[in-house]
């Protein structure tokens, strides 16, 4: 097959080349960064090109639509909406205009909002940041797209936090700020995770280029939930930290992050705390994923040794 992987240079993206690789599948990556691993597959693009992609697009068999803006200090707020939602609706329309019948889309977790309890795929959206919704946007534009012809198939990955070698993501930072001394736990640390290692969705992403279903949705994490405290003990385990770390009640975090970003407006200056990363941090961020396991798959790696991984990778090299 030939396929087409918009955001594929990042770190999602080379993974799951990886494992596409391994199929000798043709593949090209459409992303506004040269891949680092791959520079020979990459055109060097922005989804917002609607021109650009439906060339990109010709003889391709299959979207793996990966490109997103998901930081949480995005600027300006208006990027999220043009890369997010305008970039959806120019994957549809290249895909329309060469007859391309199969989308794969990763949406994100996001949408649901945070303290939801567990959300399964059917609960309602209700986003509470402008990534979550765009993120939702561009589930609508997909589904419009799949409902206009019997033959379009569409399946969208709601991945939670994504972890692994190579990433520079919030759980990345939090294992830096454990390393170097300077974390501190905001709240008690009991909320639940869910979390998803790389290797695994990539393996995952993999597969669904061979489901025959013509609609399917699913959240992705890892088959077990890890509190805040628990990710901090098993760094602390592996790397031999004996150091206790100070706890920040959670309103006193708030207020801190509150004077921080007010300062950020001010002066322009970004800073690593914010009352967004703090609501994220304290938040139980747990997502059903009963459809993912009963769908048959089976992860490759746990969540412990997927952070095991991460941590052998990026701190004992």
């Amino acid at each position: 097959m030939k396929i087409l992987i918009t955001g594929g240079s990042g770190f999602i993206g080379t993974r799951l080349i990886d494992e596409l690789k391994n199929e000798n599948h043709e593949i090209i990556i459409y992303d506004k960064v040269k891949s680092a691993k791959y520079p020979e597959l990459t055109i060097v693009d922005d989804v917002r090109n609607r021109e650009g992609l439906k060339k990109a697009c010709e003889g391709i068999d299959i979207i793996y639509n990966l490109a997103a803006e998901h930081a949480d200090n995005v600027t300006p707020l208006s990027l999220y909406a043009e890369v997010n939602i305008d970039g959806a609706k120019n994957i549809v329309e290249a895909a329309k205009a060469n007859n391309i019948n199969k989308i794969i889309f990763t949406s994100s977790v996001a949408i649901y909002g945070l303290n939801r309890g567990t959300p399964n795929e059917y609960m309602e959206a209700k986003p509470f940041n402008e990534y979550g919704r765009t993120k939702y946007e561009a589930e609508k534009i997909f589904l419009a797209w799949q409902k206009e012809n019997e033959a379009n198939n569409l399946q969208i990955v709601r991945p939670a936090v994504v972890f692994g070698e190579g990433n520079r993501g919030n759980v990345y930072n939090l294992i830096n700020q454990i390393v170097s001394g300077k974390f501190a736990m905001i709240g008690d640390g009991l909320n639940k995770k869910s979390m998803g290692y790389v290797g695994n969705i990539a393996f995952f992403l993999s597969s669904l280029k061979n489901v025959e279903k013509k609609l399917d949705i699913f959240n992705f994490a890892g088959n077990n939930d890890l509190s805040t405290k628990e990710i901090l003990n098993i760094v602390k385990t592996e790397l031999s930290i004996d150091k206790k770390f100070p706890t920040i009640p959670y309103s006193i975090g708030i207020v801190g992050g509150f004077v921080l970003d007010i300062i950020s407006k001010i002066t322009g200056k970004k800073f690593p705390v914010s009352v967004v990363r703090i609501q994220k941090f304290t938040a139980e961020t747990t997502v059903s994923t009963k459809h993912l396991f009963e769908s048959g798959f089976k992860e490759k790696y746990t969540l412990e040794e997927g952070l095991r991984n991460m941590i052998k990778y990026e701190f004992k090299n």
